[in-house]
């Protein structure tokens, strides 16, 4: 999908989403489909309002004014895109309060917040709280991420300084990126790797220093029914299994519990007023850290020791991270 109609739908989806009453035909094109012809206007309306509504996005059509039989009106309301309640469990609530709490990535929301500007600067009256339910809230902390989903959209050919897990010296590696994904807790690119002449994937932690954009864009075409999730668990390696030992607090770490190895009850733990149980467990290294700090203090991790310091190390960030903003907004 080319950017200017990635953008165009999710302008459409916007200004149909944050408005109050039905938005007429003629508005919506004036807005979205400038300069377009009736019949190339009728043509991308059409196509995009079925790509929406195959995506789940439920359109309604209704009258702009019910004593004149005008033109339609288009409004998605809010309360019918958005989920139906959930009922969660005690700690399947607390994933899911971490992961809404993890911080917006610029890019990803990047799209939103222009749609949302533009339409106010045209004089749109909008409704930003409808957007809750649109609103991308995925981390990605791999300083090349930006340079690589830019590349994606526009497809253009990427050059970066990439260090396997076996190596001890970064090559220069040269790519036409397909698609950007996540797997098993980590961020791939995916796509045409041009000095070998292969799909390759490569993971972005591992890119040494900032990647740069080559060429002009529209340089490549992305093989039609790519499938990049698909050629991201076939490209890379399989996640590392590792054993843990966890002492958990008695009543807590449900989640942990069902997939345990083995649990030893009621032995003694860093807290003498708080029975602990000892919770051995096989995970992927990838993602187990997160799974523990889901928890809280009532996790405590025994071995190993890779893993006992990853959770010390991101707890003294998150800590010092706390401490600087707090200071910062005296």
């Amino acid at each position: 999908m080319s950017v200017r109609k990635s953008e165009r739908l999710m302008n459409l989806l916007i200004m149909l989403l944050v408005q109050r009453h039905y938005v007429p035909k003629q508005r919506i094109r004036e807005l979205l489909y400038p300069g377009s012809s009736d019949e190339a206007f009728e043509k991308m309306f059409e196509r995009d309002k079925d790509e929406l509504r195959a995506l789940g996005v439920p359109i309604e059509i209704g009258q702009m004014d019910a004593y004149f039989d005008d033109d339609p009106g288009y409004r998605i309301r809010p309360d019918h895109l958005a989920l139906p309640d959930i009922d969660l469990t005690a700690d399947e609530a607390s994933v899911i309060g971490l992961a809404t709490r993890v911080g917006q990535h610029a890019k990803l929301a990047e799209a939103t917040t222009d749609a949302v500007r533009k339409l106010s600067a045209l004089g749109v009256p909008v409704d930003p709280g409808a957007l809750d339910i649109v609103e991308p809230r995925l981390s990605a902390d791999e300083p090349s991420f930006d340079v690589f989903w830019e590349a994606v959209q526009e497809r253009r050919a990427v050059a970066f300084d990439y260090r396997t897990a076996s190596a001890t010296e970064t090559t220069t590696r040269h790519l036409q990126p397909w698609g950007v994904t996540r797997y098993a807790g980590r961020w791939y690119v995916v796509g045409l790797d041009t000095d070998r002449g292969e799909e390759r994937v490569f993971r972005l932690s591992r890119v040494q220093g900032q990647a740069r954009p080559e060429g002009p864009a529209a340089a490549y075409d992305i093989p039609a029914g790519t499938d990049v999730k698909a050629l991201a668990r076939r490209l890379a390696p399989d996640p590392v299994r590792v054993e843990a030992t966890l002492l958990v607090r008695r009543g807590a770490g449900h989640t942990l519990r069902r997939g345990a190895d083995h649990v030893e009850e009621d032995v003694a733990g860093p807290d003498e007023r708080t029975r602990w149980d000892r919770v051995r467990l096989t995970r992927t290294h990838l993602g187990l850290a997160d799974e523990v700090l889901t928890h809280g203090d009532s996790v405590v991790v025994e071995e190993p020791t890779e893993l006992r310091d990853q959770v010390v190390d991101r707890l003294t960030r998150a800590l010092a991270a706390d401490v600087t903003s707090r200071g910062g907004a005296r």
